[in-house]
């Protein structure tokens, strides 16, 4: 027998095709593509691709296409039902067999989505009557236009009392196909069936293809719940369906930004303000399954919480959720909202430069969890904890390397944050914030010439980074006569014994003005604690500090890169500028003169 059409859908949709062929196939990123050697002939240059959101591969040189279940019969030589039979074990399916009742289940299940999209038409109709104009009149009022409320199907679903059977009854709808479809229920078999809608605005749900397989509905009074979302069905699952799916996933190929948010409203409202990729889950928490979906579309999808303690636990609930299904071109971006805003309301009082703000401040997944794990710490032992717990997550990952790469972000940040915390607790002994507080600021050629201070002495400190940095500290000019001698005499020196050569050519007084004061308060990656990897990372930043103005252009101009073309290694350089000027302002907040 044929497969059901639904089976197949869900095999492809549980079959990450990245994956599947990265088992074969060396596969590197491209924008929104995967491409690699085809292996389906012999090539020097990549013509091989893989789109993931539209779920086929295609190479240019030999002509091959398919999907995941073509991709298995070419490269094992297996027939169509053992490929099916191959793809469903992996993702934990049962294949359906040939029988009467398989056919019949089948059957009946496309009947159900024609039963589902009459009934989302006929609610679309009632908003538009008399009795719906209450309804109509609440979503204008929430500031969507009739564009909008086409655009998603809005309707109304009546005063219930067999509503939606009277309105169906003349295609040859019966009563029990729509308690199968979710719109009516009967607890009671002794009792006639009752509308599971009533005075409520209709939200029909639609899978990736744009087909109705469920409804939800907002009541317009003081009733609970004021959302309620259909019952699961042979249609419908609420762990595998976003709602907004199939507008995202058209809009993400034309370059939106796949964004997650909370509910019904929220997609609606960014959908409406130029957000085309927003997507909410149904009354759940994210899933895998939810991830699995993301990921086709996009390698970092934003997920938006509230900026509230509840949303910050719910982002971290889902970031260890996704832990273990991180890979090389699979991560997570997190926002949050302003306390007691959601997207609905923020772009409905500020537009969208409100939720462009949000989605700027976003975290990537590491700092995510290390943010919310590495809290002031009472003592060691809460340390020790705190350390544990983020290597314990970090070990989560499946993908070795990107472990140890989790690992190393975490001990870079932890490294950071006890320098500045041991800072912190020496200063106000010797500094009080009183007194720096009522200090005039400096004039701009001191704060300069302590700017390039600093720059000297991280390198000084760290004479085996000098050849790497060499052109670009040829290419400066320093403001300050002892600062530039030392910068000048630096070029083309031998790294080793580095002070020592400098003093030899007479610049003693040029590096007593340098480091005469020690390095107490110069940064703290100065100190030969620091690791060469963070040493690096300060002296770009006091590259970066010579020349604030050029560190925002560079900023601007990621943003816009990103914009253009939303990829891993566009947010990536974006999330390294942003943490680059935020820690660049903090050390730059410091006053180290005294």
């Amino acid at each position: 027998m044929a497969l059901p059409d639904s089976f197949l859908d869900e095999l492809r949709a549980r079959t990450p095709l990245g994956a599947l062929i990265g088992r074969r196939v060396r596969l590197t990123r491209a924008g929104r593509e995967l491409k690699g050697l085809c292996p389906f002939h012999n090539e020097k240059t990549p013509s091989f691709h893989v789109v993931e959101d539209k779920g086929f591969f295609h190479c240019f040189g030999c002509g091959a296409h398919g999907d995941a279940i073509a991709f298995v019969m070419r490269c094992e030589n297996l027939g169509f039902m053992e490929a099916v039979e191959r793809l469903a074990s992996e993702a934990g399916m049962t294949v359906p067999r040939a029988s009467p009742e398989a056919a019949a289940a089948a059957e009946r299940i496309a009947s159900l989505s024609g039963i589902a999209e009459a009934a989302a038409a006929a609610f679309a109709r009632r908003l538009h009557l008399p009795e719906g104009r209450p309804a109509l009149a609440y979503l204008r009022r929430r500031g969507l236009t009739d564009e909008t409320i086409r655009l998603f199907g809005l309707g109304w679903s009546g005063e219930g009392r067999g509503a939606i059977a009277a309105d169906l009854r003349g295609q040859g709808v019966t009563v029990e196909q729509l308690v199968a479809v979710g719109l009516m229920k009967q607890d009671d078999p002794d009792r006639p069936a009752v509308d599971l809608f009533f005075n409520r605005v209709m939200f029909p749900i639609r899978d990736r293809r744009g087909r109705v397989i469920g409804f939800g509905g907002r009541t317009l009074g003081d009733g609970q719940p004021k959302y309620l979302n259909g019952p699961e069905t042979g249609l419908f699952s609420k762990r595998r369906t976003l709602y907004g799916l199939d507008l995202a996933r058209a809009n993400a190929r034309a370059g939106a930004e796949l964004v997650v948010v909370e509910g019904y409203m929220d997609v609606i409202a960014l959908h409406q303000a130029g957000f085309g990729g927003a997507v909410a889950p149904l009354g759940t928490a994210l899933t895998a399954e939810h991830l699995a979906e993301l990921w086709r579309i996009s390698p970092a999808p934003v997920l938006c919480f509230d900026g509230d303690a509840a949303g910050a636990r719910a982002a971290l609930r889902t970031a260890e959720i996704a832990l273990p299904l991180l890979a090389p071109g699979r991560t997570l971006a997190l926002a949050s909202l302003p306390p007691g805003e959601d997207p609905d309301t923020l772009v409905l009082r500020k537009g969208a430069d409100g939720f462009h703000q949000v989605l700027a401040a976003r975290k990537g997944l590491a700092d995510t969890l290390f943010d919310a794990i590495a809290g002031p710490a009472a003592g060691p032992e809460e340390r020790a904890a705190q350390r544990r717990r983020l290597d314990e997550l970090a070990g989560r990952i499946r993908d070795r390397d990107l472990s140890d790469e989790y690992r190393r972000h975490f001990r870079d940040r932890w490294f950071r944050q006890r320098q500045g915390a041991r800072s912190g607790a020496a200063g106000p002994a010797t500094r009080p914030r009183a007194r720096l507080a009522s200090r005039p600021p400096l004039a701009p050629d001191r704060v300069q010439a302590l700017r390039e201070r600093n720059l000297l002495a991280l390198l000084l400190t760290h004479p085996g980074l000098l050849p790497r940095f060499e052109e670009a500290l040829a290419a400066e000019r320093f403001t300050s006569p002892p600062c530039e001698q030392v910068r000048t005499a630096l070029i083309g020196l031998d790294p080793k014994g580095l002070v020592d050569q400098l003093r030899s050519l007479g610049l003693a007084e040029a590096l007593e003005a340098v480091l005469g004061r020690g390095l107490s308060d110069i940064p703290p990656t100065t100190l030969p604690e620091a690791t060469p990897a963070e040493a690096s990372a300060a002296i770009e930043r006091a590259f970066a500090g010579l020349h604030p103005e050029r560190l925002e252009r560079e900023v601007a101009e990621a943003r816009a890169a990103l914009a253009a073309d939303f990829c891993e290694a566009n947010l990536r350089r974006l999330q390294a500028l942003d943490r680059m000027r935020a820690e660049l302002r903090a050390e730059l907040a410091e006053d180290p003169a005294e």
